[in-house]
Formats: C-alpha cells, structure tokens, sequence
C-alpha cells in the first residue's frame, strides 16, 4: 500500500509537469514567436497532466501508461530542434528540463512498481 501511494505521489509530479508544459509557451513568453512549439507543448502538456490523473487513480495498473509518458517526455527534450528552427534559449532550457524531470518521474515510478511487483 505504501509504495502506491509512492508511485501516486509521483505520478502527481507528472500532472504538475503537464500544467507547466501547458503554459510554458505563454510565461516562458515564446507562444507569439513560435506558435507551432507552443501548440507542441500545450497538446503534450494536456495529455501528461490527463495520464498523470489517471495513473494517481489507479497506480498498480499504471505500467503500461509509464512507457507512454516516458515518450512524451523524451519528445519535450527533442521538440525545440524538431518543430522550430533555431529554438531560443528559453524554449530550449523549458523544454529539455521540464522533458528531463517528466521521464525521471516515468522511470521512478516505473522502479516502484516493479519493486512492488517483486514483493
């Protein structure tokens, strides 16, 4: 029961990364600039912060959905070089560390439910 509510805990962290990714292009102020990364970053950040809720919901049943937010996280980091050409700073630095910390959630809460599963 207390890892669940471990791998819980850690899936909230991914629905506060999807809000950030959400709105990053409108405080980072590059949503005028580069409105196709904007776009980016507001359909990955909707989707992270829906899969965070429903994986806090029911975290033993979670796994499959961790391979798919380790995706989306893994895009963040490559979707300034991907989808603009010469990305600013800003964009760059918000993207690869809100990408970074969104797979660093997948594979800890990855670890704890296979922890779980072991025990």
């Amino acid at each position: 029961m207390l890892q669940t509510r471990g791998v819980a805990a850690v899936e909230e962290l991914v629905i506060l990364a999807g809000v950030w990714t959400a709105i990053s292009a409108w405080t980072v102020h590059f949503a005028a600039a580069r409105p196709e990364l904007a776009i980016t970053n507001l359909i990955v950040g909707i989707s992270l912060a829906v899969l965070g809720l429903c994986m806090s919901m029911v975290p033993e049943r979670s796994q499959d959905l961790n391979f798919i937010v380790l995706l989306l996280g893994a895009w963040l980091i490559v979707a300034p070089w991907v989808v603009t050409r010469n990305p600013d700073t800003g964009m760059i630095l918000s993207n690869v560390i809100t990408g970074a910390c969104v797979c660093l959630f997948s594979l800890t809460a990855g670890g704890l439910l296979m922890t779980k599963r072991r025990t």
